[in-house]
Parts: structure tokens; C-alpha cells; sequence
């Protein structure tokens, strides 16, 4: 009996930490009583296993300073929590990166990437026809990159613009060994949203950022 309730414990733990790890994911960084709220858990125990995610090297945190008491843990994810979520094929295609360009060189990987990126168009224009509202072409684009891991999503602000935020990167390591699959992402999300809509990135995994976040304007 005993040894069942200990694996249960530690079942129950383990998924509390994969709860926290999702949420951190998620919605960006969030102190030990912010996540206890969500989880319905105490903030001891929250903390507990953010220390433990710590020791793992999956999460950390930044002070933020409160007007009362002590600065306040913000916790996030480390880089090496990437691990948990999809990597789509990352090595092979880190591999295959460099393979193109050892053969081509530069100029052959920057016309691959354009390809890809000309068929990237075409599929998510199918997606979010241009006949579709703004808001409603972002929603159809964030569910059609939710499906492929990039944990999309589409938000308008009070001022008629629009965050377009992808949490995860599933080729980020991809991207990480050839700066120009950024760039065509964001060309990418230019020509499937047209004329008349200017796209920013204002926030860059690959710059350190949490997540990938676009600010969509239209502009006349």
C-alpha cells in the first residue's frame, strides 16, 4: 500500500510540474502565487517544484520589484524547456541545413528557403483567403500554426491593432543555424495577410523573447 501511495505522489508531482511548465508556456512569466491561483495548489508547493524545475535547468526567474516587501520571483522558461514541446525534427533538419549549404552555398540555401516559403504562402492563403476579415484571417492563420506546434494566437487590442503570438518554435533550432527561415517567416506572414497591412516583429525567440509576437496594423 505504501509503495502505491508513493507512486502515486509521484505521479501527482510529476504532473503538477508538467502543469506549471505548460502554463509558463503559455502565458509567459508568472510569480509562485499566480500559478498556485491556476492550479488551485498552495504557493508552498508551487514553489517547490519551481525549485526543482530550477535544479533541472528548465525554468528561471527575474526580480520585479512590488510597491510592499520584497521584489517578487517572475518565473519563466529556460531554453533548454524547448526540449519538452515539439521540435519538429530539429536535428534532421539542422543537418540538412547545413548539408545544402555545403553544397550550394549560401545562395542555394537562400533559394530553398524561398520555395518554401512561396508554398508556405500558398497553403496558409487557402487557410485565411484574402476575402476573410482581418480578425478572422488571424484566428484561421493562429489555428492552422497551432497544428503545426507553434501554440498560436491571435489577439486584438483596443486601439484596432492585433498581436499575432506564437508560443513555441518548433524548428527553432532550425532557425537558430539559418537566420534567413526568421525572415521568411515574417515575409511569410506579410504576403498571406496583403497590401495594406504592415507586420512587426516586436518580440523574437530567437532574441531572447519568451515567445514570437507580431503587431498587425492596417495602414491606409
Amino acid at each position: 500500500m505504501k509503495k502505491k501511495e508513493t507512486q502515486g505522489k509521484e505521479v501527482h508531482a510529476e504532473r503538477t510540474s508538467r502543469a506549471i511548465v505548460k502554463l509558463l508556456k503559455q502565458e509567459g512569466s508568472m510569480d509562485a502565487l499566480q500559478l498556485a491561483k491556476l492550479l488551485g495548489v498552495s504557493g508552498m508547493a508551487v514553489r517547490q517544484h519551481l525549485y526543482q524545475l530550477e535544479d533541472q535547468k528548465l525554468v528561471s526567474f527575474d526580480e520585479e520589484p512590488r510597491a510592499m516587501g520584497r521584489p517578487a520571483k517572475m518565473w519563466k522558461l529556460t531554453s533548454e524547456a524547448n526540449r519538452l514541446f515539439p521540435d519538429g525534427h530539429a536535428e534532421l533538419t539542422v543537418h540538412l541545413i547545413e548539408s545544402v549549404r555545403e553544397a550550394f552555398g549560401e545562395e542555394g540555401l537562400e533559394k530553398l528557403l524561398e520555395i518554401r516559403n512561396r508554398k508556405m504562402v500558398i497553403e496558409y492563403q487557402l487557410k485565411a483567403p484574402a476575402s476573410l476579415p482581418l480578425d478572422e484571417k488571424l484566428e484561421a492563420l493562429a489555428q492552422k500554426r497551432t497544428s503545426e506546434g507553434y501554440m498560436a494566437e491571435a489577439i486584438e487590442n483596443p486601439d484596432g491593432t492585433f498581436y499575432f503570438i506564437e508560443k513555441h518554435c518548433p524548428i527553432c533550432e532550425a532557425a537558430a543555424s539559418c537566420s534567413g527561415i526568421c525572415s521568411k517567416e515574417l515575409s511569410m506572414l506579410q504576403q498571406v495577410l496583403g497590401i495594406g497591412i504592415e507586420v512587426i516583429r516586436s518580440e523574437h525567440l530567437l532574441a531572447g523573447g519568451n515567445r514570437c509576437v507580431y503587431t498587425i496594423k492596417t495602414v491606409h
